[in-house]
């Protein structure tokens, strides 16, 4: 009897150790995963009003944390969200999450209000008041192993830099020049740099810019083989270059080559126009792009 009571004691005992380890290791684990944390922002949202976030970049992504929210992008604007309460006085906290098309990720906890103080939030005013502009970055498929921020950076460097290292290829007409700046590499990922002089006294208002892969001689009734060339990104969108002025862009394509039968086209379209523009690339101008050293952020 008394050895089947030392038995069970030592099991006690063990159990409870076994049980206070697994604890500790959990605490831990768990203090480790708050070093990590991302802070969230803190609003409210009422039922009789809608309110809006204006993000630095296009909303990529909205995950709400309960029915008790509405939520959605507003129309011919990419990075406004505007969200409100589906229901009135819900009294549970909830929460919503959004992920932008330059990798950050946002977390916001909600409250009811019958009668918020403020409706409209800028995150980039936010960001730069709490100093939280160094958000987790979010990587996405497309853009493989290469950090949407560092990305972002190297186009805005390039548009910065504004370096004319291809001189040429461009076209003309119409009063408006379409130059190829530069072809740079980096990574895995080419990064063309453009620019489009306007040179008459009516602005040009592009409608997109297209870039495929196209056979360099086409015989007479031949089909053309075309192979759509689609960026992953652009360092701003299309839009209206006035009169006398001029503008430039950058574009973030997968790194690819051609056979010396076929040329890149590149096109820019003016939206109810016809002066469209449109630059032909040699397999020799993509293999001598220009590469970009990311650890200063320089160009080579």
């Amino acid at each position: 009897m008394k050895a089947i009571f030392k038995n069970l004691l030592a099991t006690l005992c063990l159990m409870a150790f076994i049980t206070g380890a697994d604890a500790q290791q959990v605490a831990s684990n768990t203090t480790k995963l708050s070093m990590g944390k991302v802070e969230p922002y803190e609003m409210v949202v009422t039922y009789n009003k809608t309110s809006h976030l204006i993000f630095p970049s296009a909303i990529r992504y909205v995950d709400l944390g309960s029915e008790y929210l509405i939520a959605g992008k507003a129309e011919d604007a990419e990075n406004v969200l505007r969200i409100k309460a589906s229901v009135r006085d819900f009294k549970e906290e909830t929460n919503f999450s959004v992920i932008t098309d330059d990798g950050r990720f946002y977390n916001f906890n909600v409250r009811y209000h019958p009668r918020p103080s403020t409706l409209n939030y800028d995150l980039l005013t936010m960001q730069k008041a709490t100093h939280r502009e160094n958000v987790n970055d979010v990587l996405f498929e497309e853009l493989g192993g290469n950090s949407p921020s560092l990305a972002g950076l190297l186009m805005e460097t390039i548009y910065k830099e504004n370096k004319r290292i291809v001189k040429h290829i461009g076209s003309k007409s119409y009063g408006i020049q379409f130059l190829l700046q530069g072809i740079y590499v980096h990574n895995g990922k080419f990064y063309f740099h453009t620019e489009l002089r306007n040179r008459s006294n009516v602005p040009f208002n592009i409608d997109f810019v297209n870039f495929k892969v196209v056979d360099k001689k086409v015989a007479k009734r031949t089909v053309v083989q075309e192979k759509p060339m689609i960026p992953l990104r652009m360092y701003k969108p299309p839009g209206e270059i006035k009169g006398n002025t001029t503008d430039q862009n950058v574009f973030l394509l997968d790194q690819f080559t051609i056979t010396d039968d076929k040329v890149l086209v590149i096109e820019v379209f003016e939206k109810n126009g016809g002066r469209q523009q449109v630059l032909q690339v040699e397999n020799t101008d993509l293999v001598h792009a220009r590469l970009i050293n990311d650890m200063h952020l320089k160009i080579n």
